[in-house]
């Protein structure tokens, strides 16, 4: 159950870091900010408003994906510790866990909007349609042949099925430490494997570990933490994928196109209404103890979550997030007006 508690003491913890010495002072006159690559554009769209809107300075912000940036986050409490994490899905048991060992046991959980996950290639391309279950062999690292799982034999989407182009499997995705990866296992690995019986058949754990493996034999390239290495990989090679959020594919649709998933492209409207089949919410996470201590802060989350930034029309739906409902909306600004403490556990 949530509660509203808010920790003073950590609070305390932050002031007196803050306070240490001139030159800790002095670098804490910035907030600090980590996470998501996915989510990365929107808070920079924030950072620039709201630098340009106030007399703060603009927040830091880097790229360290969801993973990452949850490590981070939950190193502890104080200026020397980020003030906010990005993250393209909900914060795990184990991270929250992480959180608490380490003192920070009050953090508002904010909902942002949401994202559909978008594979993508050259406009100068064949168009595509793939499926989950074709992806699926496209990219695990053992996949079913003839009622016998083995490893993957596939090197050519046409050997997959031979309405595909007959090029090489060359896709450009994200690192483990990547919320999106994460998102792309559940949402298209571990749904196109439950196509096939021999799979299904495995025991529970061994069918996990086929269902999220992605192969790593050369056709999957993990191309870190940047988005943008992988639209330039893409815009550089014609046959190759990549695996991104939509709101890169929407920055750079002069140059990229998507790959149909199952009949439907991602784009607002097949993302808002479910048909689009690959979608995920996307968040940031906040110290509580940081509110009110390190300088801009509470100003910052209140720009990030306000009409003109995450409601309907607003400047980060014109870079590609969806926006949430009318009471969705409103509650996420209560959350945060009342610091409301999340939990992971029932």
């Amino acid at each position: 159950m949530k509660t509203a508690l808010y920790v003073s003491t950590a609070a305390l913890l932050v002031a007196a870091s803050l306070g240490a010495t001139a030159a800790n002072a002095q670098s804490r006159d910035q907030i600090r900010i980590v996470g998501s690559s996915t989510v990365f554009p929107y808070t920079q769209a924030v950072s620039e408003q709201f630098a340009a809107a106030t007399e703060f300075a603009a927040p830091v912000v880097e790229s360290t994906g969801t993973g990452g940036g949850m490590q981070i986050f939950c190193e502890g409490v104080g200026a020397e510790f980020p003030d906010i994490t990005g993250a393209s899905r909900a914060m795990k048991e184990s991270e929250y866990e992480l959180c608490q060992t380490n003192g920070v046991d009050s953090i508002s959980e904010v909902l942002i909007g949401f994202d559909g996950l978008s594979v993508a290639h050259s406009q100068s391309a064949p168009d595509m349609d793939l499926t989950k279950a074709q992806l699926f062999q496209a990219l695990a690292a053992e996949v079913e042949v003839d009622g016998e799982v083995v490893a993957n034999p596939y090197t050519n989407w046409s050997e997959i099925d031979p309405s595909l182009p007959n090029f090489e499997i060359t896709v450009f995705g994200p690192p483990p430490t990547s919320g999106t990866r994460d998102a792309f296992v559940e949402l298209v690995m571990e749904e196109g494997c439950a196509e096939f019986p021999a799979i299904a058949a495995l025991d529970e754990d061994k069918m996990d570990e086929v269902c999220q493996r992605m192969r790593q034999d050369g056709p999957f390239v993990e191309a870190g933490e940047n988005d943008n290495l992988i639209v330039q990989r893409l815009n550089a090679d014609a046959n190759a994928l990549g695996i991104f959020g939509y709101s890169f594919l929407y920055e750079n649709q002069d140059t990229l196109k998507a790959v149909a998933i199952e009949g439907v492209s991602p784009a607002p409207e097949t993302i808002a209404d479910g048909s689009y089949g690959v979608s995920r919410p996307l968040f940031f996470y906040v110290k509580n103890a940081h509110m009110g201590v390190i300088p801009g802060l509470t100003e910052f989350v209140n720009e990030y979550v306000s009409e003109a930034s995450f409601g309907p029309g607003g400047y980060l739906e014109e870079r590609g997030l969806i926006p949430l409902s009318d009471e969705e909306r409103d509650a996420t600004r209560a959350n945060i007006e009342a610091r409301t403490n999340m939990t992971r556990y029932e």
